[in-house]
């Protein structure tokens, strides 16, 4: 961790001289980000009095307000506590070529909780290395990372809030829970230091300035930032762009075993189908609606081949659900805002609020399917997002939320007879277009990496579901009966 910088006491006069260069090299390092491939987040957090909220107020008005956005998390509303807790910071990171600041970030949220016991501290750690996790996997994004933490001693934080105190226009910057922290400095500091500790990675470090001279405390954050992200800008120069791999191999063959061992032959008569799906459909009603009571939200996740029926399943289940509490997202190519974004970025801003479903049409398996095989992120991303989306989905599963996932498998014969069909009729020709054939040749190649996905993201808490999808009417019924199964287990427990 870098050690304190700043602190000793600056004039005035060379203050205000150094201070005109300095805001210009601030408004070209926007202009210079205008054409970055990284967005920037600065976090400014520190003891009490320390002014963080003075530097950021200066900052703002040094920086181009067209080019920055700044952020306070304060006490969660009943909407972000409905949801994973790291949800209102994904919501609020900002596009490449953007800065954002946080006041305090994510950090003062952790410490806001004031962790005193054995069982509160070890809850601390879990949700320290949440937080060193999504800094990692922004940072792993491209993007570039200031953590600064304003330090003052108990004495210079007892003279500061003294003088503000002192004058009646500042008077109500200190309150009673300030001075209660000013006498248990000593103890808060040490749980500040295990925080910067456990957060602090060389993508994203903390950077600990002296704030005792507010002087000296700005430029000192100012030049910070603008040394890391020169710093950043060449590093990012480096960085190789991504390639279609020549020869796809299997990274866990047992993944690809068990998705061509799944039997295809599964069939069920339109009698046979129509006499059970009214049944299921009332007790997937049933269950939704129990979740629903209960706050729990649920989301479904429907991967598999082109024309393997993702889009006829949705619609036979939604048929028992109430369409005032759903919302079906159908995933395709990333919006030019979703591409300014971590790739995450648009999923975690449609997962539902309690009591809620969000059904996803095609899903954040799209980084590990075609975005692999297609050339659209690195080798070294597409191998990272089994942990990440492993994370994300046990983010969601520990607030509470049901998560179901389908592969759709279906025969390269059937996919050929089906594709062929929607070709012949009017009313479905437009489900079929150049790149399904492209993606049909390369069949095996997908064959691999759906393998890959199975084995690597199928987890007790949010396991895969493989539908034989050769009959449509024994795969919706299926999914039908697999969905009530799975929520009516999760209300168990």
């Amino acid at each position: 961790m870098a050690k304190a910088s700043g602190g000793k006491k600056l004039a005035k006069k060379d203050y205000e001289a150094r201070v005109p260069a300095l805001r210009g090299a601030l408004v070209q390092m926007q202009v210079a980000l205008q054409h970055a491939s990284f967005p920037v987040l600065l976090v400014v957090a520190g003891d009490d009095a320390a002014g963080r909220g003075d530097v950021v107020n200066l900052l703002n008005g040094w920086l181009d307000p067209r080019g920055v956005e700044t952020f306070s998390f304060h006490k969660p509303t009943d909407e972000e506590r409905e949801r994973p807790p790291m949800w209102r910071y994904w919501r609020c990171l900002p596009p490449r070529g953007r800065m954002a600041i946080y006041a305090g970030g994510w950090h003062a949220d952790a410490l806001r909780e004031d962790p005193r016991s054995p069982r509160e501290l070890d809850e601390f750690d879990e949700n320290l290395r949440r937080i060193t996790h999504f800094e990692s996997q922004l940072a792993a994004g491209g993007a570039l990372i200031v953590k600064v933490w304003l330090r003052l001693s108990k004495v210079a934080q007892r003279d500061r809030m003294l003088a503000l105190e002192s004058d009646p226009d500042t008077a109500w910057r200190v309150t009673p829970e300030n001075w209660n922290n000013h006498q248990d400095y000593e103890r808060l500091a040490l749980l500040a230091e295990r925080m910067r500790r456990a957060t602090h990675r060389p993508t994203a470090p903390w950077q600990v300035v002296d704030a005792a001279d507010p002087r000296t405390r700005n430029l000192a954050v100012a030049e910070l930032l603008l040394a890391r992200f020169k710093q950043h800008s060449v590093a990012q120069k480096k960085v190789p762009a991504p390639t279609k791999p020549s020869r796809v191999t299997s990274l866990r063959p047992s993944g690809l075993a068990r998705l061509q061992a799944l039997p295809l032959d599964q069939m069920l008569s339109e009698a046979d189908y129509e006499s059970k799906r009214d049944k299921w459909l009332g007790r997937l009603n049933q269950a939704v609606r129990t979740a629903a009571e209960r706050g729990r939200s649920i989301v479904w996740v429907f991967e598999g081949w082109d024309a393997a029926g993702k889009g006829g399943a949705i619609r036979r289940l939604t048929s028992a659900l109430d369409a005032r509490e759903y919302r079906v997202i159908p995933v395709a190519k990333p919006t030019d805002e979703e591409k300014v974004h971590h790739y995450l970025w648009r999923f975690w801003r449609h997962v539902p609020r309690a009591g809620r479903v969000t059904i996803y049409d095609r899903s954040w398996y799209g980084r590990v399917l075609v975005e692999r095989l297609e050339g659209f992120c690195r080798e070294d991303e597409w191998k990272r997002a089994y942990a990440e989306l492993n994370d994300f989905e046990a983010q969601l599963t520990e607030h509470g939320i049901i998560v179901l996932k389908f592969w759709l498998h279906l025969s390269k014969d059937e996919q050929l007879r089906r594709f062929r069909h929607r070709e012949e009729t009017d009313y479905k020709q437009h489900k079929i277009n150049a790149e399904d054939w492209r993606n049909r040749r390369k069949w095996h190649a997908y064959e691999i990496a759906v393998g890959d996905m199975l084995a690597l993201t199928d987890r007790p808490q949010a396991p895969w579901h493989l539908i034989p999808a050769n009959n449509k009417r024994f795969a919706r019924l299926e999914i039908l009966k697999t969905s009530c199964k799975q929520i009516a287990a999760a209300l168990e427990e």
